[in-house]
């Protein structure tokens, strides 16, 4: 007989200070790590319990696996959730199909994060995990999709998802974004805070920046070697910036 799989987390505790670890990424209710590059549970579920209400809308623009989608509606949230590439609606649309008693609803289209189609300051709460610029490609020609632009063009169009973001979101309201930095010839490119400045020149305020450690990364033993051969540092965390309006 399979064990018998918990819709919730055991002895969850939110987090209280600013840096984030989950050594074990979580998998409750139908959360797994198969999307490649999608983000611990842990993270949507604090955003969520501490940034916003039940019967809240939450926002997802970069939909991906669905994780932020699950933890909405097993916390009694509305969820809006988009994405442009088809197949992360479908990834999304398979995560949600779980019994579970609520009266909340979920939306998912598919769509731009540069163009949303919501009205002006109709969400309570964005939670959402951008791609890395190309770091991780999630479709091969899909237009308008972010994960094929290299730096400088993807935090161009950034600031188009954070003119959008901060016109559907309430006022008074919470913007939570996963981003981490990469590297170029060997220096660091600091993507994060390049995003964030640009969501403070939308008009976002920084409430908090998190330093979220990354664990059991695929490619760790070969990087190892190499950040010992070349003399370079393993990128080991990723930034959750908190933006008020």
């Amino acid at each position: 007989m399979s064990k018998k799989v918990s819709l919730q987390p055991e002895n969850f505790e939110l987090q209280t200070n600013t840096v984030w670890s989950f050594p074990a990424r979580g998998k409750w209710a139908t959360h797994d790590a198969k999307y490649r590059g999608n983000w611990s549970p842990y993270i949507p579920r604090n955003v969520i319990l501490r940034y916003s209400q039940e019967n809240d809308t939450v926002l997802d623009q970069f939909v991906g696996g669905g994780t932020t989608a699950v933890e909405a509606k097993l916390t009694h949230r509305n969820f809006i959730g988009i994405d442009i590439n088809p197949f992360a609606i479908e990834q999304t649309q398979t995560k949600y199909q779980f019994d579970f008693d609520t009266t909340t609803t979920t939306n998912l289209l598919l769509g731009d994060a540069r163009n949303l189609p919501l009205d002006t300051e109709s969400v309570d709460l964005i939670c959402t995990h951008p791609p890395y610029a190309n770091i991780i490609k999630y479709s091969d020609d899909i237009d308008g999709d972010l994960s094929l632009l290299p730096i400088k063009e993807f935090l161009y169009e950034m600031g188009k998802v954070a003119e959008e973001s901060f016109r559907v979101l309430k006022n008074g309201k919470y913007c939570a974004i996963l981003m981490g930095d990469t590297r170029s010839k060997g220096m660091v490119q600091p993507l994060a805070f390049e995003t964030m400045r640009i969501f403070e020149l939308a008009g976002f305020r920084t409430k908090e920046i998190i330093i979220k450690e990354q664990h059991n990364c695929k490619t760790t033993g070969f990087w190892k070697t190499n950040s010992i051969k070349h003399n370079f540092l393993l990128l080991a965390h990723e930034y959750l910036f908190v933006f008020k309006k």
